[in-house]
This record gives structure tokens, C-alpha cells and sequence, in this order.
């Protein structure tokens, strides 16, 4: 069935590119075809996977580019098909019918939950992990759910894990990896660290004895300097530790070389530090590091920015309160007078449950500084009322659509972030362009 699965696949798949289109429809046929089609695949080059809640796709992306800038030829997911069809469909676009995949380097972003689904069936070589926070509740269940989904895939793999040494949630793997080679990564004490934090924090307690886990500084969640207090867990030696972290002209060092990083946030830093850790395993010099970050492209709804008559519009996608918050922050630091459009979806893709926005410190909007919030989605209205009960003072208004609330804070000779969940971000950017070719 192997033949009859790879066929199927790079047909269908060649079909819809022919059309202008992706999916992973080709995957969902070479799977039904042949259920274990993964393990039949002829692969002789590193495999690297990359999982986690947040910032898995320029995390991949990134490494993918790494590899090429070393001079490897590719295979990538790059359009985010992190799914198992998703990965079927890219793997068998690149095969020949006897199942060889011809490839320098694989390099695969993976949904958490698809991990147990992807791993054990192909030759990994190397799996990086970020960090694990409470995400999509409906879908992705309890982080510690998800987690346990990821470890009872570990035991009997003997390759390498990248783990983020600064999150107890990722730490943790190591426990369930007897046969694995360890590599953490992860940034020392900065001017953004504090001793006491307020956001929610899934990683409060011992996964090995249950006790409450003690912080020396946060770096923000629960992602910091962490110690068991009544056993031996605790922050691991840091193989890749970014030190001299300068949030406000992005920069850091690490073996006494200043980097750049490309994106925003103290968040952003913790991806560059797993691309710098995969540099170093793979002997892929600094200076190939350095030209990844320096051309790395600006994802759609990342802090994208555009421009209107001398002010900016910025938009960004949130999808859970870790995330959220640091967009959060990343406005706070803003002292200029600004409006701000939110837009809340509850489709299945954003996740049905949208308590998490009384997680998110929305307050940090609520300065002098914000003149209007317009509220706008499926459940806009929500939103609005979470604003109210923060005590927002300001103008706050709930509109019926993306458009109608871009119409309103154009209006406002201020600049302008736009803040969207994953269904609403498409359409929302799409409103920004037409509104800015409008307007100017």
C-alpha cells in the first residue's frame, strides 16, 4: 500500500498546487491508503521537530533557514500544516514512489498534540520544545493533558531533546527520556525579570514530588529561574544561555557574541536561543545565525506594522493569556496616544472557551494614553464587558464588524493596534490594507 499511498498523495497534492491551493487533503487520502505510511518512508537526513504553545512556527521557520543558509537542501512545513496529515502531505510531496525522501535537512513545526502521532513514527533526530501553556482548553484539554500526550512518547527515544530550560512545564520531559541527550536553552537574569508576578502560571508545582515550586525571577508566566524546595528539580545548567538581553534595541550575546533578534518581546528571544541551540548541535556557524535573524521575514499578524499619513497601525494575533499578555506589554511600553481595536472569535480554531481573556491583563491598556477600544467578533461583546469590568474609563465601543470598528478608530488622528484571534486575524489584516489604500 506504500506505492498506492505515496501516488495518491503527490497527485492530489500536484492537482491543488495546480489550482492554487494547499491543504492537507493529500495526507488525509495517503493516510487512509496506508495508515503507516510514515514508518515506510526512506529518510537519511536529520529529522528536527519543533512543538510548543507558542512561537513554534518562526521557531521552525527559522531553524528551516538555518539549514539552508548552511548550505542543506530542505524539506519544511513552512506554511504551518503542523498537523499529522499536514506533515504526511509534505513528506510524500518530496518522496519518490519507493518512499525515499530526498533531503539535507527535515524540519517539521508540530502540533503539540500530533506529537505522540509524528515521533514515533519517523527517524527524529532532534526535538525542540518552547514552552507549554494553557491554550484552546476545548481542544487541547489541560496543559497537564497535553504534556502526559508528549511523555509517553519519550522513553524509548534516544536521540536529542532541545528543551527550554527555563520552563518547569518543558523541564520536565527530561524525566520521561532516560535514553535521550539533554540540551537546554534559555536566558539569564535581565531588566525585563521580576521577583513576584500576577499572570496565570501552569508551572507552580514539583512534576516530581508536587511540592510548590519556588521562582528566583520570572522572565514572565511561569517561565524563570525555578527550584523544588523539597527535591532536586530545579532550572538546569543552560548549554545555550542568552545573557546582556537589551529589550529596547532587541540585541543579546551568547559566547561573547552580540546577536540581533529579529521580532519583538522577551518571548521572541526564547526562539532565537532554540535556533542558536540547534546551530551549536549541528556545528552551523554564527555567522549563518546571524544572517537567518537578519533576513528573517516578518510574520503576518506578528507586530506587523503599517503605515498611514504619520501613524502607525499594528496588529497582532493572541490566542491564549501567555501570549496575550505579552502583547500586552509590548502596548503598555507605548506612551503615545493610541486607539485599539480587539477582535474576539470563538470559532474552533480560536477555541470556544474565551475565559481566558479574564487571565489577560487588559488593564495594561488602560492608561491616559488610550483614547478609544472598539470590541468587535463573534463575541465582541464579551470582550467589551471584560473591558468594563476592568474599569476602563475611556471611549469603549462594541461594533458589529471588523470594518465598522476599523471605521471608528480612523477617525482618531492616534495610532492604531489592532488585536485579533486566529480566525479574525486573515480578515482583519485584509481590513487594514483596504482601509489603509482607502484612506491614503
Amino acid at each position: 500500500m506504500r506505492f498506492l499511498s505515496i501516488l495518491a498523495t503527490k497527485s492530489s497534492a500536484a492537482i491543488l498546487q495546480k489550482m492554487g491551493r494547499g491543504g492537507s487533503m493529500p495526507g488525509q487520502i495517503g493516510l487512509k491508503l496506508d495508515p503507516q505510511i510514515l514508518k515506510k518512508l526512506k529518510i537519511h537526513a536529520p529529522v528536527i521537530l519543533v512543538t510548543g504553545t507558542n512561537g513554534k512556527t518562526s521557531t521552525a521557520n527559522m531553524i528551516a533557514s538555518l539549514f539552508e543558509q548552511a548550505g542543506y537542501e530542505v524539506i519544511s512545513n513552512r506554511k504551518g500544516d503542523n498537523l499529522r496529515e499536514g506533515i504526511v502531505t509534505t513528506l510524500l510531496s518530496h518522496a519518490d514512489l519507493s518512499g525515499r525522501v530526498k533531503a539535507g535537512a527535515i524540519v517539521l513545526e508540530v502540533d503539540e498534540l500530533n506529537i505522540k502521532h509524528i515521533l514515533p513514527n519517523l527517524p527524529v533526530s532532534a526535538l525542540v520544545v518552547n514552552n507549554f501553556f494553557r491554550d484552546q482548553l476545548d481542544r487541547a484539554r489541560e496543559t497537564e493533558q497535553l504534556i502526559e500526550s508528549i511523555e509517553n512518547v519519550l522513553p524509548g527515544y534516544d536521540q536529542t531533546l532541545i528543551l527550554n530550560g527555563n520552563d518547569p512545564n518543558v523541564v520536565r520531559l527530561s524525566l520521561k527520556a532516560p535514553r535521550a541527550h539533554i540540551v537546554y536553552f534559555g536566558l539569564a537574569k535581565n531588566e525585563a525579570s521580576v521577583t513576584s508576578t500576577r499572570e496565570a502560571s501552569e508551572g507552580k508545582f514539583c512534576p516530581r514530588c508536587g511540592h510548590r515550586l519556588q521562582y528566583a525571577y520570572y522572565q514572565y508566566s511561569h517561565i524563570g529561574s525555578f527550584s523544588c524546595p523539597h527535591c532536586h528539580f530545579r532550572t538546569p545548567i543552560l548549554n545555550v544561555e542568552l545573557k546582556n538581553i537589551d529589550l529596547k534595541n532587541h540585541t543579546f550575546t551568547l559566547h561573547g557574541e552580540t546577536f540581533k533578534d529579529p521580532y519583538d518581546g522577551l518571548y521572541s528571544m526564547y526562539n532565537c536561543a532554540a535556533v542558536l541551540a540547534v546551530a551549536d548541535l549541528y556545528d552551523i556557524s554564527s555567522h549563518c545565525v546571524k544572517e537567518v535573524f537578519k533576513h528573517a521575514p516578518q510574520p503576518k499578524g506578528r507586530n506587523e506594522r503599517f503605515e498611514l499619513d504619520g501613524r502607525s497601525i499594528i496588529l497582532n494575533l493572541v490566542k491564549n493569556p501567555t501570549g496575550a499578555n505579552e502583547v500586552m506589554k509590548v502596548i503598555e511600553e507605548d506612551e503615545d496616544k493610541k486607539s485599539i481595536v480587539i477582535v474576539l472569535n470563538d470559532r474552533e480554531q480560536d477555541g470556544t472557551d474565551v475565559s481566558w481573556i479574564y487571565d489577560t491583563h487588559f488593564e495594561k491598556l488602560m492608561k491616559p494614553t488610550t483614547h478609544r477600544i472598539v470590541t468587535t467578533g463573534t463575541r465582541g461583546f464579551d470582550m467589551a464587558l471584560r473591558l468594563y469590568y476592568g474599569g476602563y474609563q475611556g471611549v469603549l465601543e462594541e461594533k458589529e464588524t471588523i470594518e465598522q470598528a476599523l471605521d471608528e478608530v480612523f477617525r482618531d488622528p492616534d495610532d492604531i493596534y489592532v488585536i485579533a484571534t486566529y480566525t479574525a486575524l486573515l480578515p482583519a489584516r485584509n481590513a487594514i490594507v483596504k482601509q489603509v489604500k482607502n484612506y491614503g
